[in-house]
């Protein structure tokens, strides 16, 4: 099976994203779950799964609207990875929380998790998608740090290259 990467997006840069991480991965599929049907995921053994963070930490609508389906989905036998998108100076308790949530629900269903990154270059006070000073995923603030988001894109393509494709 090959690698897909499902996301979803409230203002446009989730789309933008996803079609970078793809090509610096070698242009795998890209699905927006907003109009992708969640069991497509089923067809993957390798898996990146993308959201933003709305609000004081939720999962934005798109995402929030196919939880009770996503919850279903046994990762048991998947490699996943995941990204997040949040604003770290307007939302720095609950910075890119629904990442943390997402983390949360596919290694409960037994998800291989790759491509942790550092939290070091960020300024926040409180995240779900940080533990033990790294993030469960790559994490760009398109807001505050978009000068940054294609060298963290690049790195992270590479450190989990060789596992994800």
């Amino acid at each position: 099976m090959s690698t897909g990467i499902f996301y979803t997006t409230s203002t446009g840069n989730g789309d933008e994203i996803a079609e970078k991480i793809a090509s610096a991965l070698g242009d795998i599929e890209v699905y927006n779950l907003a109009n992708t049907d969640i069991d497509k995921i089923n067809e993957f053994d390798k898996v990146i799964i993308g959201t933003s963070t709305w609000g004081d930490g939720e999962l934005n609508d798109d995402f929030d609207d196919l939880w009770d389906k996503f919850k279903d989905i046994d990762f048991s036998n998947k490699t996943v990875a995941l990204f997040g998108l949040g604003d770290q100076e307007g939302y720095e308790d609950t910075f890119c929380d629904a990442l943390g949530e997402i983390y949360t629900q596919v290694k409960s269903k037994g998800a291989n998790i790759i491509g942790s990154t550092s939290t070091t270059t960020y300024e926040y006070e409180e995240s779900k998608a940080a533990i033990d000073g790294e993030f469960v995923g790559l994490i760009l603030d398109e807001d505050n740090q978009d000068d940054l988001t294609d060298e963290r894109i690049q790195a992270w393509a590479e450190q989990i290259k060789d596992s994800i494709l």
